[in-house]
């Protein structure tokens, strides 16, 4: 929310400074938090992603009030509620993935697809990488999921999707999604923690492999993570990332990384 607060704190600068700031949307009136209070329909684990989706559509009704649109703002805020009183029209929305990929592609980022793929390392006075488990304060998994990955001759990877933390083993690991930052696709490498580094700004992880020592790496097998319980192809993933690191094998990060707060 730090970035969202940034932005209505800079619209609304720009609203006073051309005149006052209606107020006749109130966000308030969808009571949302109450309602996941309760209504155990949106505590019900299935309907957790809806509930994520509730939370966005009232800060982009946030948004629309902010920026003086007041009638979208109100018409967001009844959305909301309809959502709220029936849970169960959250299902009924568009389900041609066709489609659906096309309106996600039209809102990603491309300034990584215009060809800045080598980044900036070795700039002067730049700091050293910083291993995850070393980092003060610990890192927010709003900070991990999302961030650009890089390879250690600093060309991109793509972003993580997603952190997994404390399998039976004790190896965490994040999801890569290959193929470039912001751009869609499903293949992804499941990298281990203790094999990324990140830059003393927070803004990009590294591996601790070049570019041409990634094509090594399988990509993950299914979308469903059923490969966390196949031992056989983990151990044959995570050995990929031993032989190539390993010295990265001594390290004390092995246990689950509890400095990721929520």
């Amino acid at each position: 929310m730090t970035k969202l607060k940034a932005l209505a704190a800079a619209a609304i600068t720009l609203a006073l400074g051309s005149g006052p700031v209606m107020a006749a949307c109130n966000i308030s009136d969808t009571q949302l938090e109450q309602a996941i209070l309760e209504k155990p329909e949106l505590r019900d684990p299935e309907n957790r992603y809806l509930v994520l989706d509730l939370r966005a559509l009232r800060d982009a009704a946030y948004l629309l009030w902010v920026y003086g649109m007041e009638r979208d703002c109100e018409r967001l805020v009844g959305n909301i509620r309809e959502l709220i009183a029936a849970p169960a029209m959250g299902r009924m929305g568009n389900n041609d993935e066709d489609a659906a990929d096309q309106q996600l592609a039209a809102s990603q980022p491309e300034w990584h697809r215009l060809g800045q793929i080598q980044g900036t390392r070795g700039a002067p006075n730049e700091g050293a990488l910083v291993s995850l488990a070393d980092l003060d304060p610990g890192l927010l998994a709003s900070e991990i999921v999302g961030a650009e990955v890089r390879t250690s001759d600093d060309m991109i990877v793509g972003e993580v999707r997603n952190v997994i933390i404390g399998t039976r083993d004790r190896w965490d690991y994040a999801v890569v999604a290959s193929g470039g930052f912001f751009v869609p696709g499903e293949d992804s490498l499941v990298v281990p923690l203790r094999y990324l580094v990140i830059d003393q700004q927070r803004r990009s992880f590294f591996l601790r492999i070049s570019n041409e020592q990634v094509q090594a790496v399988p990509l993950m097998p299914d979308q469903d993570y059923k490969w966390l319980d196949d031992e056989s192809w983990r151990a044959t993933n995570d050995a990929i990332f031993q032989s190539l690191v390993p010295e990265a094998t001594l390290l004390e990060d092995a246990t689950p990384l509890k400095r990721i707060q929520q």
